[in-house]
């Protein structure tokens, strides 16, 4: 198992967030110089459109007196427990992808928790009646691809004849969007590295994992028995141990030479 540093799977977390944050406070600063109304950016279809959320993502809402404020504490755990998940899965060795995959998720999990925690006091949103401005803030969504709206069929089950329109995001609710796809597209890739890793390169590497052609395999490649095999050649690694025939060239039978001085002698 080899151990990653987690350091710079938050830090792509934290440039993440800074970018959020950064595009959200730039469009309440634009849009409010532009009356708010939409801006095209690519043709009729993708649009900024400055909205205030006060509920879940993509523009939903907890219809409830406490909804936003369990909204915001629920936030606060994920946002605790994705951290420390990600912890988890760097120290166990996991595939860069799905560390990716958590950090982008982690990003958007604090971007909209800042959103809900102190865009109420500093930014003054917190929607009319709310008991504190603490944990009522509410979230700045504005990127719109405004492909269609209009009445929803009537066979579609639950929202059947309703009116449908696009919802409208920001860049936290992108980065939870991607890394959760990232994540149910590719797992089976992710889990089947992990699990490919982890029995390649045990815990507890040892000498004795080493390929060794047991004693009595050996014997049979070499064409003797266990009792004739060399001291030297039991603990060989397999990748040594080659039948002489590989590596000794064939002989062919010769007559063993005769010396002549003999039968001279006896001529004589």
């Amino acid at each position: 198992m080899i151990q990653k540093n987690p350091i710079r799977f938050f830090l792509l977390a934290l440039l993440l967030i800074g970018i959020d944050q950064a595009s959200k406070l730039w469009i309440l600063q634009y849009m409010q110089e532009h009356l708010y109304m939409p801006i095209n950016v690519i043709g009729d279809w993708f649009k900024f459109q400055y909205v205030l959320n006060p509920g879940m993502a993509f523009g939903m809402e907890l219809n409830h007196q406490y909804g936003k404020l369990v909204l915001s504490i629920f936030r606060l755990f994920a946002m605790v427990g994705i951290g420390w998940y990600l912890v988890y899965l760097a120290k166990h060795g996991a595939p860069n992808g799905l560390l990716y995959a958590m950090a982008l998720i982690l990003a958007g999990a604090i971007g909209n928790v800042i959103d809900s925690t102190f865009y109420g006091v500093y930014l003054h949103n917190s929607p009319y009646g709310a008991p504190t401005p603490w944990f009522h803030g509410q979230v700045i969504d504005f990127i719109f691809f405004d492909l269609w709206e209009g009445i929803l069929p009537r066979w579609i089950p639950i929202w059947g004849g309703s009116y449908f329109s696009m919802p409208i995001f920001n860049f936290a609710d992108s980065c939870i969007f991607v890394g959760v796809c990232l994540i149910l597209f590719f797992q089976r890739r992710f889990y089947q590295l992990q699990a490919e890793r982890e029995g390649l390169l045990p815990d507890d590497p040892d000498a004795t994992n080493a390929a060794v052609l047991p004693m009595s395999e050996a014997a049979e490649e070499l064409g003797i028995s266990e009792t004739e095999m060399p001291s030297e050649k039991r603990n060989t690694p397999e990748s040594e141990l080659i039948k002489p025939e590989q590596n000794e060239p064939e002989q062919a039978d010769q007559p063993l030479p005769v010396s002549d001085g003999p039968l001279k002698e006896k001529e004589a």
